[in-house]
């Protein structure tokens, strides 16, 4: 199997690693840079931040501003923003922040809506406008809702959807990624690794890796991490018995409404990191328990007590989750664990 990935009909040809840089937010500048010049350095030639991800557009400015390689890279930003005006400051700012002359793949963040030419928004216009003028090169869309991702599809108006998309998805976005191949359409995975919940890299590398046309971008903050994903580049995992008898304990024991960890629920009105409550039975039953039974994961699961049933974080959450239900039987199971009476490994 080849291990890059050409993406739909733009001519992006990527190594199957795509580097996330959403988690380098919580690094420092000179650990920032140092990870991505490695990552550079190795293969990975994909990178994906966003206008909203603080300062990570400035960190691969830092990286790669002077380092000579912005024609063996691709990057690809993104805009929150709701009207023209804001779209023009943002991609400004990104490009300022990024210091290169253009972004290879803009796309707009999560939008309400699929915005199209003649819609009143004047949004989808001023994204032709800034690839005509050289600024942007390809056209995107980033959403949570199977049916944005398929009414984006269908409009044949962009050249690349990002959607999350691991071993854990089923055939609705197996379905997205079908129509993508079909439109010639470029398919970016996020979350590959369900946010956390998946801990086997090399399963989830060799699962997406059976998708054949689907580019995965793995958020990476560590060192030990990027390690990980750089050795794949060298020897890709297949999928094999094992691998398989992995994916589908982690299919047995995550089936049904689970939290992805997108985030989109928050702010929470009462302060509960959402988030990582309403995931912290599974999450704690897969890594090293000790972080999740700390003091301040402990207040943090408390503060569940003071949820008001506001209804914020479900009217927010891409994939229709009862989530103060949710955090209540999260609560529930972890005093059982603290108390003993649930033991994990």
């Amino acid at each position: 199997m080849d291990h890059t990935i050409t993406l739909g009909s733009t001519g992006i040809v990527a190594q199957r690693n795509g580097f996330g840089a959403l988690p380098i937010q919580r690094d420092d500048k000179d650990t920032a840079v140092r990870l991505l010049r490695k990552a550079c350095e190795h293969g990975i030639n994909y990178y994906d931040t966003a206008r909203g991800y603080t300062d990570s557009e400035e960190k691969l400015g830092l990286a790669f501003g002077d380092m000579g390689v912005r024609d063996k890279i691709y990057i690809a930003t993104k805009t929150h923003a709701k009207d023209v005006a804001g779209f023009w400051s943002d991609l400004e700012t990104s490009l300022k922040m990024l210091r290169t002359d253009y972004i290879d793949v803009y796309q707009f963040h999560n939008p309400k809506q699929v915005f199209r030419p003649g819609d009143g928004t004047g949004m989808y216009e001023a994204a032709l406008e800034a690839k005509a003028k050289g600024l942007i090169r390809h056209i995107g869309f980033t959403n949570h809702s199977l049916e944005r991702a398929a009414e984006c599809i269908a409009s044949g108006l962009y050249e690349t959807l990002q959607f999350p998309f691991s071993y854990l998805s089923g055939e609705p976005e197996m379905q997205l990624v079908r129509a993508c191949r079909e439109k010639h359409m470029g398919f970016i995975a996020m979350k590959g690794l369900a946010g956390g919940l998946i801990t086997n890299s090399a399963a989830a590398y060799a699962a997406i890796a059976e998708a054949e046309t689907v580019l995965p971008i793995w958020g990476v903050q560590r060192e030990s991490e990027l390690d990980e994903f750089l050795g794949y580049i060298e020897n890709p995992p297949v999928m094999t018995p094992e691998l398989r008898a992995v994916i589908e304990k982690d299919r047995a024991e995550l089936a049904g409404d689970f939290c992805r960890g997108c985030g989109y629920c928050m702010p929470c009105t009462v302060g509960i990191d959402i988030a990582t409550a309403a995931r912290m039975p599974q999450l704690i039953r897969r890594a090293p328990t000790a972080p999740w039974l700390s003091e301040a994961q402990q207040a943090n699961m408390r503060k569940i007590e003071d949820c008001v049933e506001c209804g914020k974080c479900a009217a927010h959450c891409p994939y229709g989750l009862d989530t103060p239900k949710l955090l209540k039987k999260s609560y529930a199971d972890y005093k059982k664990i603290l108390s003993g009476e649930i033991t994990v490994n």
